[in-house]
């Protein structure tokens, strides 16, 4: 039905609340009104989580006027479900909510069910993840509050770009993480800052050129394009930015 693969967006945070209703609502339109919705990083905290980001999706989708397709995963074993695997099938958005990166994409990476979404995906129906959903599209994957933990790889959607959801409030609970990120980045990786309440949407799905949505801003760290540069004063990196909503980033993946 597609060309190619679907959109793109990876959100700082508010999945499934009101204000980013403008941004799901873009990415499901025009395509199967199928709102596949995938809590798997809320997990580890248990029955009731899980529950509450169903919940929350269950609200969008009625705001949307689509379908909730709920698909729980909880463990490995869960991710090779052919039956779960075939829910996939005719999204039009599929979205990785947050929680614990590093237990999301251990957890689908290589599965039954992790290669329904990338083929969905590549078939053109919308991919998004939030917060940790966002961090595991990537190819670096670390543990945000634990340091000495070594990162992980992720789920390869977008490995030259390393991702730091929750932006303007990550200095307080994960100080050193901008720090972790940009060094040791590979040539041409690119580090993107994404305040809360906040998304980057690619529609092209290209994974080249976001454009800002929501509330407050995105930023560039060191790695990734220096226009409007600044350095941080806690990390010593370059920083480029804001881009508020409206604005365009471009990723030079050749840098």
């Amino acid at each position: 039905m597609y060309p190619g693969p679907g959109p793109l967006a990876l959100v700082g945070s508010g999945e499934y609340l009101a204000v980013m209703a403008g941004v799901e609502g873009a990415l499901i339109e025009g395509r199967p009104p199928r709102y596949v919705q995938i809590p798997t990083a809320a997990a580890p905290e248990g029955a009731e989580r899980l529950q509450y980001w169903l919940d929350l999706g269950a609200a969008q989708a009625e705001r949307l006027g689509v379908e909730q397709v709920p698909v729980v995963i909880r463990d490995r074993d869960e991710a090779g479900s052919a039956d779960l695997a075939a829910l996939i099938d005719g999204a039009g958005l599929i979205y990785l909510s947050g929680g614990n990166p590093q237990f999301l994409a251990r957890t689908l990476r290589g599965t039954r069910v992790w290669a329904a979404i990338e083929a969905a995906w590549r078939s053109g129906a919308a991919l998004a993840g939030c917060s940790a959903g966002a961090i595991a599209l990537t190819d670096w994957v670390p543990a945000v509050r634990t340091p000495a933990r070594a990162s992980e790889p992720g789920l390869g959607v977008l490995p030259w770009l390393r991702v730091l959801p929750h932006f303007d409030r990550m200095r307080s609970w994960a100080p050193d993480l901008a720090a972790r990120a940009a060094a040791g980045a590979p040539p041409g990786t690119t580090v993107i800052g994404i305040d809360e309440d906040t998304a980057i949407v690619d529609l092209t799905g290209s994974g080249r050129s976001w454009q800002v949505h929501g509330r407050r801003q995105a930023w560039l760290l060191a790695g990734g394009q220096d226009e409007g540069t600044g350095q941080d004063q806690e990390t010593g990196h370059d920083q480029g930015g804001p881009y508020p909503a409206g604005a365009t980033i471009k990723i030079d993946l050749y840098k």
